[in-house]
């Protein structure tokens, strides 16, 4: 495996703070993922955002309709996204600035599906909104009109596996499980629980502190065992914390492949191999 050119992936508040202030043309897109019976983001959004920032629905915007082997995060339509990304002023040669109020994953999810669909410059805000409002960044409660931005998608602009994609680069390759260690172990008592034999364990928590991208030192010892060439993919639950794994990786010059579906599509074909435990095991099809 090649490295890739080392990508900046991340912009601080103070960047963005200059940028607009300049009047630099960015575009900036606030994610929000509904979760439970939490209060609704769009509200958190409507009271007080970055100006000029409009809202991203997670579940509509970011992701695809599920079927019965997809898992929970499929891939979005790719003439859903263009529309999309056009009416948020998207063009050829955008720079986008996502953030988030939650979970770092769910601006790395927004990060990864616009760079699979061709948008060359996309940026995380590191630590999120909280990063701005820290800096004593100004809110704005105005709602962005529709814009009417260019940008064409180009669907596989980053590199994805399918299930036999990974099952084959568990055994020839670096799989990496980014969810978090109880469900990467499993319980041994329970089907559909455990890892795929061969993944390794690296949660995708563990590439940021304190809501912040790891520095590269951090994280080329984090990485260490997988940076020796081979090709590195990533999965989670439903593709969305791998994400993060793909964005620290592709920080280090390093491009790594996402399983999209992950063990929510994993584990629909009872015939495919999985594992329980803290170990890797081995796949079935490394066996001499």
């Amino acid at each position: 495996m090649c490295p890739a050119p080392v990508r900046k992936v991340t912009i601080s508040a103070s960047e963005l703070d200059a940028a607009l202030r300049e009047n630099t043309p960015v575009v900036v897109l606030e994610v929000g993922r509904k979760a439970g019976e939490s209060p609704d983001p769009r509200h958190s959004y409507a009271a007080g955002h970055i100006p000029g920032a409009h809202y991203v629905p997670f579940e509509s915007d970011l992701v695809g309709r599920p079927t019965g082997t997809t898992g929970h995060g499929p891939l979005p339509r790719a003439g859903d996204l263009q529309e999309r990304l056009r009416a948020w002023g998207v063009d050829g040669g955008s720079t986008v600035v996502v953030h988030t109020r939650q979970n770092p994953a769910v601006a790395a999810r927004a990060w990864w599906i616009l760079r699979w669909a061709g948008v060359e410059d996309v940026l995380c805000l590191d630590g999120g909104l909280a990063a701005w409002q820290a800096l004593g960044g100004p809110l704005d409660t105005g709602i962005p009109p529709k814009a009417a931005g260019a940008a064409v998608v180009r669907p596989g602009s980053l590199p994805v596996l399918t299930a036999e994609d990974a099952g084959r680069l568990a055994a020839t390759g670096h799989l990496i499980d980014a969810r978090a260690p109880e469900a990467y172990a499993g319980d041994p008592q329970r089907t559909g629980t455990g890892h795929i034999p061969g993944a390794y364990s690296i949660p995708g928590s563990d590439n940021f502190t304190g809501g912040e991208l790891r520095t590269a030192t951090e994280l080329k010892a984090l990485y260490a065992a997988h940076l020796d060439g081979r090709v590195v993919g990533a999965y989670c639950g439903g593709g969305v914390s791998a994400t993060t794994t793909v964005l620290a990786l592709a920080s280090l010059g390093i491009e790594a492949a996402l399983y999209p579906g992950s063990w929510s599509a994993w584990i629909t074909d009872p015939a495919r191999p999985t594992t329980t435990g803290t170990e890797p095991g081995a796949h079935p099809s490394a066996a001499p």
